[in-house]
C-alpha cells in the first residue's frame, strides 16, 4: 500500500459539502452514501461522502483519492456508520488486499469515473489492467460487513 492522497482542493471541499449535507438529508446522488467515522486523534464524528459499490451481494467503499483522512480513520477505528441520519447503522470495515482490488476499482470507474476523473491516479475505464494493478495499491478499498 502506498500513502497517495490526492487532497482536495478549496472549490472541490465547497462542493463535496453541500453533497454531504444532501446524503444526510437522505437525498443521494447517483448512488451516494453519508459514511461517519470517529477521528482517530479528537474522537469527534467526521462524516464524508462515498459511492457504495456493490458486487455479489457484497458492499464495497473505494477511496480514489488515496490515503484520505476517513480511510486513516476508517483503519484506526475497524468500523464506520453508514445511512442518512435518522437510519444509520455501524457496519465493520476490512480492507481489501490489493490482489483483489483491480476488478473493484475497475467497476467502481466503469460506474462513477464522471465524478472521480482526474482523482484516481491517472485511471481510467480503459486503463489496462497492467495499470489498473500497479495503481491499485495506492487506493484503499473497504468491504462493508452487516
Amino acid at each position: 500500500m502506498t500513502t497517495r492522497y490526492d487532497q482536495p482542493n478549496r472549490a472541490a471541499r465547497v462542493f463535496n459539502e453541500a453533497i454531504r449535507q444532501l446524503t444526510e438529508l437522505g437525498i443521494g446522488i447517483a448512488g451516494s452514501r453519508s459514511l461517519r467515522v470517529r477521528g482517530r486523534t479528537t474522537g469527534q464524528w467526521r462524516s464524508v461522502v462515498v459511492n457504495v459499490l456493490t458486487v455479489e451481494g457484497r458492499d464495497y467503499v473505494v477511496s480514489p483519492r488515496g490515503n484520505t483522512q476517513w480511510v486513516r480513520n476508517a483503519r484506526a477505528a475497524g468500523s464506520v456508520e453508514m445511512g442518512p441520519r435518522w437510519r444509520r447503522r455501524q457496519v465493520r470495515v476490512r480492507e481489501v488486499p490489493d490482489a483483489a482490488k483491480p476488478e473493484l476499482i475497475r467497476r467502481y470507474l466503469d460506474r462513477w469515473y464522471w465524478e472521480v476523473k482526474g482523482h484516481a491516479g491517472g485511471l481510467t475505464p480503459e486503463s489496462t489492467d497492467s495499470e489498473v494493478k500497479v495503481i491499485a495499491a495506492s487506493i484503499p478499498v473497504f468491504e462493508l460487513a452487516g
